[in-house]
């Protein structure tokens, strides 16, 4: 019956927001209508919605359109500015080409190299510049995006909770905040839909050792049998070898489910 209830609680946003499907809506009521703590946990869920519509949504200040707007203008008369140095160093470039015959052959060459140095000195420190800002407004879109992610992983959607997770495929390099909310959310979180989803986005950040070592001690924390089906797989797949001591922890556990017990005695034949 658990499993039913995770599997409606994934529905509830899609509900309230009159997106399901006649045939999954009339199921989904029906099992609503003989669920009592389903039926709670909608109510309370629509409760928070009704809120959440209730608040206005903030208008963009004054501010940021005026720094838009400077960063803008900066950036066109950068470009502007690079496009009549180059212009000036064709200029002069012609001229001395016109009087070469009446200057020695060195002295023009060398008024060649001072312009084309001077030049290139120039445009070389503006693209610096414009690389240290570029940067500094790249690390700014990170920290919002980490910023976001780690508030819809609160958010009492489970929908709302998954689009959260699916910010780790936008953040370049997930720092220990990241993934410290990323665990907790694969092993508290409610919703096995989320869980899963958390998994998965855990399996794309495998390069990081701590990621490894937390999937492995994880292991033993679910108790969906979705969950610990899909752990076995990413295990498998990752070739994690020290994922089999936890795996055999998972087997002494009562009451897990005959197919996931199958499923974790051949992962472990096959990571030995």
């Amino acid at each position: 019956m658990k499993m039913e209830c995770e599997h409606y609680e994934g529905l509830f946003t899609d509900y309230i927001n009159k997106q399901l499907p006649a045939v999954e809506k009339v199921a989904f009521e029906q099992h609503i209508a003989a669920c009592p703590a389903c039926a709670e946990e909608l109510q309370a869920m629509q409760q928070v919605w009704n809120v959440m519509g209730e608040d206005a949504i903030p208008e963009p200040s004054a501010d940021m359109q005026h720094r838009f707007n400077a960063m803008l203008a900066n950036y066109k008369a950068s470009v502007t500015e690079n496009a009549s140095v180059w212009e000036k160093l064709k200029e002069q470039w012609e001229q001395l080409w016109q009087l070469q015959p009446r200057w020695p052959m060195a002295y023009n060459i060398a008024i060649m190299v001072i312009g084309l140095s001077a030049g290139f000195w120039f445009l070389n420190g503006r693209k610096t510049a414009d690389d240290a800002k570029l940067k500094t407004l790249a690390s700014e879109v990170h920290e919002l995006k980490q910023s976001v992610m780690l508030s819809l992983l609160e958010n009492p959607s489970a929908s709302e909770r998954i689009r959260g997770v699916s910010y780790t495929s936008e953040i370049k390099h997930a720092d220990k905040e990241v993934i410290d909310a990323l665990f907790a959310t694969l092993n508290n979180d409610p919703n096995v839909n989320v869980r899963l989803s958390t998994l998965d986005a855990l399996t794309g950040l495998a390069n990081h050792p701590e990621v490894r070592q937390g999937l492995v001690q994880s292991i033993t924390q679910q108790d969906s049998p979705l969950l610990q089906s899909a752990i076995a797989d990413v295990m498998l797949k990752l070739q994690e070898k020290s994922a089999v001591g936890s795996f055999r922890k998972l087997l002494k556990q009562k009451n897990l489910d005959q197919g996931v017990k199958q499923k974790i005695s051949k992962t472990i034949s096959k990571l030995i």
